[in-house]
């Protein structure tokens, strides 16, 4: 009896196969696959995609992608919140947004899941800042905090009335608790009811 050995995949060779739900992840030629997002994780990254959007997309400043594989560096990654400067984002010749991203993101934003390991995801953020990325939030709605992360500089805790870094083309103004109360959506519809 012969024992065979299964050589690990190529980028190449992951790239071929078809997309899985949830996606799955390209890391040191081991496939990850990501958990399927749970309530808090979905309205966080919907929110935060909406804000940016919001005041970055009509100026054409920035676009921010929810879930969108990223491929560069020898990984195929897919950040919860992918926000690329407007005139990195490769558009094909018709003026449309391309399949296929092959650069790492402007802005990385991860939010942990309860299954995830926080050093695989923060390994993504590292790699995002290794190949150029300028900026990384990493999200962990347990404890209320966002670990933000720059290129050549210490990773800082934020927490509560912190004001968050953000792209500096990006005019937008974010405390940490402001970004956790979007997960009180009752209290913010009802506020808003209050105020009409």
């Amino acid at each position: 009896m012969s024992a065979t050995t299964t050589r690990p995949l190529t980028l190449e060779e992951f790239l071929k196969l078809p997309e899985t739900k949830p996606a799955s992840e390209y890391i040191n030629g081991e496939i990850i696959p990501k958990p399927m997002p749970k309530g808090r994780h979905s309205r966080l990254q919907g929110k935060l995609c909406a804000v940016v959007n919001q005041v970055a997309e009509l100026p054409k400043i920035a676009y921010a992608f929810p879930e969108l594989r990223c491929s560069f560096g020898g990984r195929s990654i897919v950040p919860d919140v992918a926000i690329f400067n407007w005139g990195r984002i490769p558009f094909t010749v018709d003026e449309q947004v391309p399949d296929n991203f092959e650069l790492p993101p402007d802005w990385t934003i991860e939010i942990l899941s309860p299954e995830q390991k926080p050093n695989k995801v923060i390994g993504n953020i590292l790699q995002c800042l290794k190949y150029g990325s300028r900026l990384g939030w990493f999200l962990d709605p347990d404890d209320l905090s966002i670990l933000v992360l720059l290129p050549d500089q210490q990773p800082e805790l934020l927490q509560g009335e912190d004001y968050l870094p953000v792209l500096e083309e990006v005019e937008l103004t974010l405390t940490v608790n402001q970004v956790y109360g979007w997960l009180k959506m009752l209290a913010n519809s009802s506020d808003r009811l209050l105020s009409n």
